[in-house]
């Protein structure tokens, strides 16, 4: 993705995280500072600049062959999950789902207006995997965005769509707000959500609220800081026709453990 100028803040802050951006989409190998000067369209003189505190601060580590990211991100990494765990060991209990339903699961929050797959069972290198940890922007047309869409009070729903749009994906993809309301309506009442093919047009996701407690003091989600938990798993579509009721059972099951073990 290339730099298109700076953002909210001050252009400085805006190119430093654009390189964070730049080193982190690389998949791993070194990015060179000529490189991220081109990217962001800057004097080279200007990227060391921005590159000396980042890569004294942790954030980056340079090497012979350019820059990748730095001790600080497992750390930062760290944080959210503390901040965002609604119960202990989540890793643990992503694993334990795994196993039990042979699918790829996956953690996510909203908080802030904000939708974040926060961790996953999927590899790294798994390339081909649709749900990437990260903010996630198609909550519309996911199994996950939709289980926490519809724990929001509707002020915070409109706002959220308002602000994120609803872009289609494929063509099963839900692109109009009253279609997509009718759609958590159903979630809410049967507890379960599912998004088949409409994210990816291979793939189907199930998910499962976490809390219900949508009821934050800046109306843009639950307590707990204003976040709103979900776990799902992805699979292929053909898989989880024939799997149904098995996959919604396990989702189930484990949302009520993680419920039950309470938070930290």
């Amino acid at each position: 993705m290339p730099y298109t100028g700076p953002g909210t803040g001050p252009q400085s802050v805006d190119r430093a995280l654009a390189i964070l951006d730049a080193v982190a989409d690389t998949g791993g190998g070194p990015v060179g500072a000529k490189a991220l000067a081109r990217r962001l369209e800057c004097s080279l003189s200007t990227a060391y600049h921005l590159l000396a505190p980042l890569t004294e601060r942790g954030y980056l580590v340079r090497t012979a062959q350019g820059y990748v990211l730095g001790p600080r991100i497992p750390g930062l990494h760290r944080s959210l999950l503390r901040q965002l765990e609604p119960a202990p060991r989540m890793a643990d209990v992503l694993a334990r789902l795994r196993r039990a339903t042979g699918a790829e699961a996956y953690y996510t929050a909203y908080r802030g207006g904000v939708i974040t797959v926060v961790d996953t069972t999927a590899p790294v290198t798994d390339t081909g995997n649709p749900f990437t940890p990260g903010r996630e922007t198609r909550a519309h047309a996911t199994a996950h965005g939709k289980a926490l869409l519809a724990e929001l009070p509707r002020p915070a729903l409109r706002r959220y769509l308002a602000e994120h749009g609803m872009a289609r994906l494929t063509g099963a993809t839900i692109t109009r707000a009253d279609v997509l309301e009718a759609e958590l309506s159903r979630v809410r009442g049967q507890g379960f959500a599912v998004s088949v093919g409409e994210a990816d047009p291979a793939y189907t996701c199930a998910a499962v609220a976490l809390s219900r407690d949508a009821g934050g003091g800046d109306g843009r989600g639950g307590g707990g800081g204003g976040a709103v938990h979900a776990l799902s798993v992805s699979l292929p579509t053909a898989e989880f026709r024939r799997r149904t009721e098995e996959i919604r059972a396990v989702l189930v099951r484990t949302a009520a453990d993680v419920l039950a073990a309470g938070p930290r």
